[in-house]
């Protein structure tokens, strides 16, 4: 579970809050944290120093104060540090930051989670209703094969990845086998210089410019360079140099 780019909970219908509460808590304890981000936090231990505490934030923490982090820091013998907030965080995230940071204790693990609710043949359109209060969750129901189409669209968002058609030179785009690529390349989403990497590592030094049909494109199509940010369906040519 600590390798997948997503983990998919089944649930019943019937008990969906008591699975899930369960679940949540089993998961928690190996490290794994279902729908949340790294928190942006950074520390690094020192030999000297004192507790350095730097805050990139608009306002003042909500939850941390240099005495609420000395504590915290002295239940790890942590006398020397230097923590920088550059968001808002809770308690339970800072120990998670120092545990994984100073591998203290189990590394921690932030991915995504769909809580698939299966069985919804044998609940009430009200029950089905409070369900829908159940963030990241999709209703489903196996036997009568109801919303599974539903369930892969909640995967492929929860999974953050796009899908880029190809389309050789005067042909229709192969909408059978698009390029998967991540929403975000490292920090910034993919571009065309990053799809065309994902090709072939060579194609670069015979790009010349690229055709972008699609939600990205300004106008159909958009003669790019390999700046350009495409976005999910985008349809691409590469046009290459001539000799």
């Amino acid at each position: 579970a600590r390798t997948c780019p997503l983990i998919l909970l089944v649930l019943a219908a019937s008990k969906p809050v008591t699975h899930k509460k369960l679940i949540e808590k089993e998961l928690h304890g190996f490290g794994i944290r279902l729908n949340q981000r790294k928190p942006n936090v950074y520390f690094k231990r020192h030999d000297k120093g004192g507790i350095q505490l730097h805050v990139q934030l608009p306002s003042a923490p909500t939850h941390i104060n240099p005495q609420i982090l000395k504590a915290i820091l002295m239940e790890y013998k942590i006398s020397h540090a230097e923590i920088t907030l550059r968001e808002d965080v809770t308690v339970d995230e800072i120990i998670d930051v120092i545990e994984s940071t100073d591998k203290i204790g189990m590394l921690r693990v932030y991915m995504p989670c769909v809580f698939v609710c299966n069985m919804i043949d044998k609940i009430t359109i009200e029950e089905l209703d409070l369900l829908d209060r159940i963030p990241h969750y999709v209703p489903i129901s196996a036997k009568d094969e109801w919303n599974l189409d539903g369930m892969l669209e909640t995967m492929w968002d929860h999974m953050e990845l796009l899908r880029i058609y190809t389309k050789p030179k005067g042909q229709i785009p192969d909408y059978n086998e698009p390029v998967v690529l991540p929403a975000k390349a490292g920090s910034t989403p993919p571009s065309v210089e990053f799809f065309c990497n994902r090709i072939h590592k060579a194609l670069m030094k015979q790009f010349k410019y690229a055709l972008v049909w699609g939600a990205s494109a300004k106008h159909t199509p958009q003669r790019c360079g390999k700046d350009h940010i495409l976005e999910d369906e985008d349809v691409i040519q590469i046009v290459k140099k001539v000799g």
